[in-house]
């Protein structure tokens, strides 16, 4: 028995490939990007990809934790008992 998420799929698969069809030449008035609209959307890629590996690289890095101090008394440490 398939899950209900790919029955779903499976039974809306007809309705979304007749909509994508007719859709494609329905576009009048469509023209190609101007020049500084595609370099700007370039641009915001960029830097949103910098961005998302900035904060992975923040979220991921190790942090240093200070020493615990545990209560055993050591003999030839001085400064630990």
């Amino acid at each position: 028995m398939a899950p209900p998420g790919y029955l779903l799929f499976l039974l809306l698969l007809p309705v979304a490939a007749s909509q994508t069809s007719s859709s494609a030449g329905s576009c009048s008035g469509c023209g190609p990007l101007s020049l500084p609209l595609l370099a700007g959307l370039v641009a915001a890629d960029a830097v949103m990809s910098l961005l998302i590996v900035g904060v992975v690289f923040v979220c991921m890095r190790p942090h240093s934790r200070p020493a615990q101090e545990d209560g055993r008394v050591y003999i030839n440490m001085p400064g630990r008992g």
